[in-house]
């Protein structure tokens, strides 16, 4: 099994165990398991805090402008979209017939409710992992190795609203 950086597709179970061996890491070196939700929070605290110096105030906020700890995760959503735009240069998928999202969407009627639904879906995504207090990567993958059970239910919950979506959406 060779895999090289300008594979169309890496082995998902070379790069599921790449993922899982990232755990040891992240706990020896920064205290703290993988997950990415929470730097969205980060963030947002931090532009909040810009403009409202309130913000200090509200507890959830509070805690994501304290310290270094919370930019790592910040640090890693930008590493994942921006290793995902360079394995796609790198593979030549941008040059090989596959046309960028806006190309196939702009033109047809679906194109003006797309982005918006889109949107929407990824902040109901978004507050729903805020609600369980982690996102699939930092339930998935760091919860179940530290053999949570409310990892292990987060993880089945999830599994089950998204075959129930899919099956909702397949009959529509």
């Amino acid at each position: 099994m060779s895999c090289s950086l300008t594979d169309k597709a890496w082995s998902p179970y070379l790069a599921g165990v790449i993922i899982g061996l990232l755990q040891i890491p992240a706990f020896l070196l920064i205290d703290t398991a993988l997950g990415a939700s929470s730097s969205y929070v980060t963030v947002s605290a931090h532009l909040a805090a810009l403009i409202d110096t309130g913000v200090n105030g509200i507890d959830y906020a509070s805690k994501h402008l304290q310290g270094a700890k919370n930019w790592w995760q910040v640090a890693l959503v930008v590493g994942i979209a921006g290793g995902a735009w360079l394995s796609s240069r790198s593979s030549g998928m941008t040059r090989s017939g596959y046309s960028p999202i806006w190309r196939r969407v702009i033109g047809t009627r679906a194109s003006a409710l797309r982005f918006p639904m889109a949107f929407a879906g990824g902040f109901l995504m978004l507050l729903g992992a805020r609600i369980a207090d982690g996102c699939t990567s930092g339930h998935g993958i760091s919860g179940i190795a530290q053999l949570s059970i409310g990892s292990f239910i987060a993880v089945a919950a999830m599994f089950a609203g998204g075959i129930g979506t899919a099956m909702l959406l397949r009959r529509i």
